[in-house]
């Protein structure tokens, strides 16, 4: 079963619900659920394990929302076992109520990522007795997902159940703020109309009342505080509260929890395609793109006065692109992702960078290198997300290099080896970075001079 969450208003655009085509689960509070797929079960052999995290930014999603996310050809395809996971999400998941109820509500905030956990528990007690190696779990999301990925390995609970990890799209470099999560719990007792003392009576409300409530008491609060700026999560997330998540995972600098762990950090290239729902924006001018940055860049906020500097910066960079493909790559900037692996490359576990750059032959070529495109790639995939892909021979060989290497990861905690060309580590200094694409190679971070006119959040 789905999570608790709102599935009306999800993708109404036509376009984007034919691309990606969701799969709609049924919703319910009885959501803690595991999917395994294996090869065999108890044939006495101890395969890695890969623990798939959906994305959804905290708020939606699930385990087979997407056909992308199918394990069974990753299983035969590598002889791995894949686990697939649905956990608490949004009011349900990250409701913090320990600022209005104290310590009996300590683990409040952060119960939708402690499901993840108990998942990674159960993993080291049960995948045994379906062909896995509890021993050697590799935990890897996408978007919403990958956020997931880099917030377990600063959870001390998760400590020794994590053994790779990848992060796709979601660098999660900070969780939310404990001050903010707090008062956000204070708000939603008041849009309840109770007191401290009553905090027990908010399990009595029927779920759906539950998210509508909650959700007009996050809206109460950002219209009381104005914009969000650091870079911070708002709304419900989780969020740094000294105890189960005791700092931000890699701000100001990696947590320890997770020091031995080799990570791949990977975006796409045109993560935000606004073109693929609107061919107009296609002749777009770059004086256009500097106005539309300015307010809002991708999923966060515009680069305000500085919006024409980084376009500009952007254009000189990769002269060849058009408005509408420097629009993207402004909005999909990598600077999470290498704060991300700066952080990271300072503990003695490898870090390896990639960027996936390879473009569908679909909407007239509108669509790109967007979000979450990569998915069905490292999973061997391309077939089952035709919308994403146009399936055949040209993706598919991509893709068995993409998922060799993935499995090798999960076996070594090393890349190389799996199809790609050799994947050099990533360093501070050179910023390798594995460009992914019908001709894959390894360059030395190809946007560095675009990125130094970022804003630093």
């Amino acid at each position: 079963n789905t999570a608790p969450q709102n599935m009306e208003k999800r993708y109404a655009n036509v376009y984007q619900s034919w691309a990606d085509h969701w799969n709609y689960d049924d919703v319910s509070e009885d959501c803690l659920r595991l999917n395994v797929f294996t090869p065999a079960i108890a044939d006495g052999k101890k395969r890695p394990v890969m623990v798939w995290l959906h994305g959804g930014g905290f708020t939606n999603g699930n385990g087979i929302e997407q056909d992308g996310y199918n394990g069974e050809n990753l299983c035969r395809f590598g002889d791995v076992v894949f686990v697939s996971v649905n956990h608490r999400l949004g009011p349900m998941g990250f409701t913090n109520l320990a600022g209005v109820g104290g310590q009996e509500f300590a683990a409040s905030g952060n119960v939708g990522m402690l499901d993840l956990v108990a998942a990674l528990e159960w993993v080291r007690d049960n995948i045994a007795n379906f062909g896995g190696d509890p021993g050697n779990v590799t935990i890897m999301g996408q978007s919403g997902g990958g956020a997931k990925v880099t917030t377990l390995t600063a959870m001390p609970s998760a400590k020794g159940l994590i053994h790779k990890a990848v992060v796709l799209s979601g660098a999660g470099v900070k969780t939310g703020e404990k001050e903010y999560a707090e008062k956000l719990g204070s708000y939603v007792l008041k849009e309840a109309g109770l007191k401290s003392k009553d905090i027990g009576k908010l399990q009595e409300i029927p779920w759906q009342e539950y998210l509508v409530l909650a959700n007009k008491a996050s809206a109460k609060l950002s219209e009381d505080l104005g914009p969000a700026t650091g870079g911070y999560r708002r709304g419900f997330s989780p969020c740094a509260d000294g105890v189960y998540i005791p700092q931000h995972p890699y701000f100001p600098e990696a947590s320890p929890s997770a020091t031995d762990v080799p990570m791949i950090i990977c975006s796409t290239m045109n993560e935000m395609a606004p073109s693929r729902t609107d061919a107009s924006l296609e002749n777009i001018t770059l004086d256009e793109v500097k106005e539309r940055v300015k307010e809002r860049a991708g999923f966060g906020a515009g680069f305000g006065d500085k919006a024409g500097e980084v376009v500009d910066a952007y254009a000189k960079t990769f002269p060849d692109l058009k408005p509408i493909e420097i629009w993207t790559l402004v909005s999909a900037n990598r600077q999470g992702v290498v704060t991300l692996a700066d952080a990271k490359v300072k503990q003695p576990a490898p870090v390896y960078v990639a960027w996936f750059c390879w473009q569908p032959p679909l909407f007239d070529n509108r669509m790109r290198a967007f979000h979450c495109v990569d998915i069905c790639f490292w999973y061997y995939n391309t077939d089952l997300m035709l919308t994403h892909t146009g399936g055949g021979a040209r993706p598919r060989r991509l893709s068995e290099k993409m998922a060799g290497t993935l499995v090798q990861f999960m076996k070594t905690g090393d890349p190389d080896g799996g199809g790609l060309p050799a994947w050099l580590k990533y360093t501070t200094e050179n910023g390798e970075v594995m460009v992914l694409n019908d001709v894959s190679e390894v360059k030395n971070d190809p946007d560095r001079e675009a990125r130094k006119v970022i804003p630093v959040s």
